[in-house]
This record gives structure tokens, sequence and C-alpha cells, in this order.
């Protein structure tokens, strides 16, 4: 061992902590901010053409005035004192974003003609059944139940797997990562702010269970627009308790197709993929399969909606890093200070 070399953990836990503090500078906003900021631009143009519709369009207004304050103000922090650390906050707080961005979907789609009578009679023709309403059937144990709960709810910590990955591990990738992620996010957003289609957990809670199983699937116009009931969710252990409290926390009758939770963990898994790291992507696959299923079995999605997102994943994670590659990449500068 070199003389003063040591191997004290406290000496690696402040060695390996010194690089996200050290100082480094980059000009101007982060693609995640800028994609962000191109979402509340938007969005803020369909406010003013559709605000006699919205419930509180003021209030969204000032929310994004909100949101973009605080760009202006992240960015000034880092520019009092550049580094990673710093970034990661600043791309932190915009995730957490997307809690909110979510269920203004519904204020934006409610007032159309929702479109669960397509999508049901759908599963129906190919199925000749309702999956959503027939595999919680077939797998009823609490085994299954809990597994698949389960899964659902490891959506949000597959992508902050994912997320975490990068900036520890390829923190040189980590702007494309996270411009892609977000830049994808918000194109399911656009599609579910004009495509209304509430999802079976709503659907047959208004016209029954019954009604699924025949061939009739009446349209439901505006109907969900006041009406925000939902099958209850029985509670049989820990991950149905999660799903529930999550359905209570910040559902809506929106969002249903495509499926953004299969979409969003076909673009996760790409991105996982892509930092070659395999372990990595094989920890991640069986709960994203679990996930897949899971969609259909707690009724959150017709069989279709979760078919169609994997497609539209694919198709976003494409389209975002072609955004990337040709618009910002090429831009982007990065000095030492």
């Amino acid at each position: 061992m070199p003389h003063g070399a040591s191997l004290h953990p406290k000496n690696n836990l402040f060695s390996g902590l010194s690089k996200y503090l050290k100082r480094e500078k980059e000009d101007g906003l982060v693609s995640f901010e800028t994609v962000t900021i191109a979402y509340i631009l938007i969005t803020s143009v369909m406010i003013a053409v559709e605000w006699g519709s919205l419930n509180n369009p003021l209030r969204m207004l000032m929310v994004r005035g909100i949101v973009l304050a605080a760009i202006a103000l992240m960015n000034g922090v880092y520019r009092l004192y550049p580094c990673r650390a710093i970034i990661l906050l600043r791309t932190a707080w915009l995730f957490a974003m997307l809690i909110y961005w979510y269920p203004e979907t519904y204020e934006f789609c409610s007032h159309f003609d929702y479109k669960d009578h397509i999508f049901a009679a759908i599963d129906y023709r190919v199925f000749g059944c309702q999956p959503s309403l027939v595999f919680d059937q077939i797998l009823s144990s609490t085994f299954w139940y809990e597994l698949f709960n389960l899964g659902y709810t490891s959506y949000y910590y597959l992508m902050i797997s994912m997320v975490v990955f990068y900036f520890l591990a390829r923190y040189e990738k980590f702007r494309w990562a996270t411009f892609v992620f977000l830049a994808s996010f918000f194109m399911f957003y656009l599609v579910f702010e004009f495509l209304p289609v509430a999802g079976p957990q709503y659907y047959y809670c208004a016209n029954g269970v019954e009604m699924g199983m025949t061939d009739h699937f009446p349209e439901m116009h505006d109907y969900f627009r006041t009406h925000t009931e939902i099958l209850p969710l029985e509670v049989r252990g820990p991950f149905s308790k999660m799903v529930l409290a999550a359905q209570v926390a910040g559902e809506h009758p929106t969002a249903a197709f495509p499926s953004s939770h299969v979409g969003m963990t076909t673009v996760t898994l790409i991105l996982a993929w892509k930092t070659r790291c395999r372990k990595f992507f094989w920890i991640l696959l069986p709960f994203a399969i679990v996930l897949f299923f899971a969609t259909v079995y707690v009724k959150a999605h017709y069989a279709v909606d979760s078919v169609a997102g994997i497609l539209f994943g694919s198709l976003f994670f494409c389209i975002t890093s072609a955004v990337y590659r040709c618009f910002v990449e090429k831009k982007r500068v990065v000095s030492p200070v």
C-alpha cells in the first residue's frame, strides 16, 4: 500500500462524495429543464384555448409560473455552486412534479367524449371476454393477488432505480437519459389530454361488471367529468394496500390508453439495457414483466392498452433520443471551473 493511503471506510466515503461536490460548470438550462418548459408552454396554450371548459384554469397557469420561477431559482443556485449534487436536485424536483402533471390530464380530457366503449369492444373481439374482469378470477389466490399488486407498485421503483443508476454509474449519459425519460412521459401525457379513456375500473363501475361479459359496450360521452367512482379494491396484504393508497391519492378517470405504466416501463428497460450493465437490466426485467400483466389484473387498463404501451413506449424512446441527438447534444458545452 502506498505511503499515506488509507482503507478507512470514512475516508473512502468522503472520497466518493467529493466528485458530486466538485465544482464544474455547464452554461444554460439542462435538457430535462428545457423539455419541462416546452411542456409548460404547450399546455399553457391549451389552457388558453380550453379556458371555459377547465375547472380552475387560473390556478393551472399560476402553478406553471411557479415552476418556471423555481427552474430559474435552481439555475441561480447552480451558478453559485455548480456541481453534480445540484444537478441531482434540479432533476429530482422536476421528476416529483410528474405527480402533479398526471391528474391534470383529467382536467384537459374530461370534457371530451370518453372512448372506453371502443377499447372494451376490442378486448372482447380479440379475447372473447374482458381480460381485466376474468384475470383475477383465474389467478385468485392471495399469492397471485399480492404478486400482481407488487408488480403494479414496482413501477415507481423501477424508474427511480434507473435514474439513480445513471447518476451514480453512467453520469456521462445522465442528461440524455433524463431528457428521454421526461420527454417520453410528457408525450404520454399529451396523448392522454386528447384521448379520454377512463379504464376498466371506472367503466365497469359505471356500467356493472356483468355488462363486461356481453358484447354490448355503451358510450359514456362526458359521464366521467362528474362521476369518478371506482371499482373497490380488496386489500389482502401490504402490496394491495399500497395500490389502494395510490388510487386514493391520485387516481382519476384518465390515461388508460396507451398504458403509461407499461410504456414508461418499456422506456426504463431500454435505458437500463443502454447502460450496458446486463446485471442491472436482468434485475429489473422480472418486475417489468409482472407489471405488464398487473395493469390488466388490477383493472387499471384494458389488455389493448398494455400492448399499446409497449409500442408507444418504444416509439417515444426513438423520437426523444433522436430529438436529443439533433437539437440538444450538439449544443451542450461543459467546462471546468
